[in-house]
């Protein structure tokens, strides 16, 4: 065998370690052979490998992550290994870097030849093949030396993700005692085009068309052209390689379907299922999908109901939000409460744009004395709220939480407090399911103007995984009663099931 063929054959026989392959022979599909052979054949006049860095860039889902790490034990134990070698994942963060890892681990633990020559070291996410020395390690931005290397083999995974180069650049420089390093970058697009992750693509679209010749470098980038209908499902598969394989197509035309109706979504379902190099952080939601969810809401009709809360804490000038969310009969009906200072109320109207006055006259917002927030006065209405309704938890933002949880403290007053964070992980399935009950109209919330137009400042973020974010930073004004909203859902989703008993409506029936 020639040496693509070999990386082939090892890879083949490798196990599938999850998803609806698990525990199959890791059989790659002509595509993948064809960038294998495209890495490992050419050779230059020495008759090394002549490639030492390769771009794949491609829509999410379509295997990357799992590739990257079946190449990863092709040079730690396969036949791209050598005596003390170097093999690095690299991402953003802990979580993505980890990815990787993960998946080279799994295939070495499920084989039972792997199992045995090379050392897993889960703590610090290492590999370590005990007859040639040779290490691999996921990095992240975050660990803190990354010098001293002198890589054989890195993987940056996601580089779009990434704020900077310094990683790179540092990675990079360690290969120059190595006669055949190689670098591999597997990424969805990067927005900016000033990114290193674009950088890179152009300069492999100008190789592949001809325009610039440099046989170390190799790109294959699987993109929808921007152009393109985005909604012709022909058109997807210039993106997804693995569509309607292990690439899910039902799931893709649900998304798609989303998409022309959520505004963050289009850009999501552009960015990253067409590869495309657009903006992600656009307005999360359509106006007419937030005011077909307006209904009449009878507040007394409330009173001792289960609900669950989320409690924006503004800055001491800022506003305040407090949302609750009452599951009835598969619908959540939501009350929403807001708090300014009172002072220089106008001035504040004047920045933001909006009639704050009116709002209070109109009893929808609520101005507390002086020139920041009264965290007092906040603190008893929420008592007098909490009375009110048989509220099971109101989740908040750790930050400005510490002055009000004094006051409650001193004012002796008992609420179901519970910390929600503010990162991918807690808001990522917080967003899903506000977008998900305003999509199906199971949220009815009842037309507050200032919640209505929350609604239409948000914007959000996401990570390299699809988990969301609302992004007050980028949003276009002020969001705290749909971060609050989007709170009480996600509480109630995460405790919801566990919060209740039929035992809370009936009696107990003893037989």
């Amino acid at each position: 065998m020639d040496r693509p063929d070999r990386v082939i054959a090892f890879i083949e026989n490798l196990q599938i370690t999850s998803g609806k392959l698990a525990g199959q022979p890791f059989l790659l599909r002509d595509w993948q052979k064809e960038i294998i052979r495209d890495i490992y054949g050419p050779v230059d006049a020495d008759g090394k490998r002549a490639v030492r860095q390769a771009v794949i860039s491609m829509g999410r889902k379509n295997g990357k992550s799992t590739l990257a790490a079946a190449l990863v034990l092709v040079h730690l134990i396969g036949p791209e290994s050598e005596q003390r070698g170097q093999v690095y994942s690299c991402a953003a963060d802990r979580a993505q870097a980890a990815l990787i890892f993960q998946e080279a681990a799994a295939m070495v633990m499920i084989d039972p030849e792997l199992s045995q020559i090379v050392n897993i070291i889960e703590s610090t996410k290492r590999l370590v093949h005990m007859g040639s020395g040779s290490v691999y390690a996921a990095l992240s931005r975050e660990s803190r030396s990354k010098h001293g290397f002198s890589a054989s083999f890195i993987v940056f995974d996601e580089l779009a993700q990434m704020p900077d180069r310094k990683l790179y650049d540092t990675l990079m420089t360690s290969t120059g005692a190595r006669s055949e390093p190689l670098a591999l970058i597997i990424s969805t697009q990067s927005s900016d085009p000033n990114h290193l992750m674009s950088e890179l693509v152009d300069y492999g679209k100008q190789i592949n068309d001809g325009t610039l010749s440099d046989p170390t470098f190799a790109a294959f980038q699987f993109e929808v052209p921007d152009e393109s209908d985005p909604w012709d499902e022909k058109n997807w598969y210039l993106a997804n390689p693995a569509l309607g394989d292990f690439r899910d197509l039902n799931e893709m035309r649900n998304y798609a379907e989303q998409a022309k109706r959520m505004p963050s979504r289009e850009a999501s379902f552009r960015s990253l299922y067409l590869n495309q190099r657009v903006d992600a952080d656009e307005r999360f939601l359509n106006a007419t999908d937030w005011l077909a969810c307006k209904a009449e809401i009878d507040p007394d009709s409330l009173r001792g109901h289960p609900c669950w809360g989320g409690l924006d804490l503004g800055s001491t000038r800022d506003l305040t939000a407090l949302v609750l969310v009452f599951p009835d009969q598969g619908q959540y009906l939501s009350l929403s409460w807001f708090w300014v200072p009172a002072d220089n109320l106008q001035e504040r109207a004047d920045r933001d744009r909006v009639p704050y006055p009116v709002w209070r006259d109109d009893g929808l917002l609520t101005a507390t004395p002086g020139r920041a927030i009264d965290r007092r006065y906040i603190a008893k209405q929420l008592a007098e709220i909490e009375s009110m309704f048989d509220v099971r938890g109101i989740a908040y933002d750790r930050w400005r939480m510490e002055d009000l949880t004094c006051i409650l403290n001193d004012e002796g007053i008992d609420l179901p407090l519970i910390p929600w964070g503010q990162g991918y992980r807690d808001m990522g399935p917080a967003v899903d399911a506000l977008e998900a009950a305003i999509l199906d109209q199971k949220l009815a919330h009842d037309g507050n103007p200032i919640l209505t137009w929350n609604a239409s400042n948000a914007v959000v973020t996401q990570d390299p995984t699809g988990a969301r974010k609302l992004a007050k930073d980028r949003s276009r004004d002020r969001i705290d009663g749909l971060v609050a909203l989007a709170m009480a859902l996600g509480l109630h989703g995460r405790q919801g099931d566990q919060s209740s008993c039929i035992y809370d409506d009936r009696d107990l029936l003893v037989i």
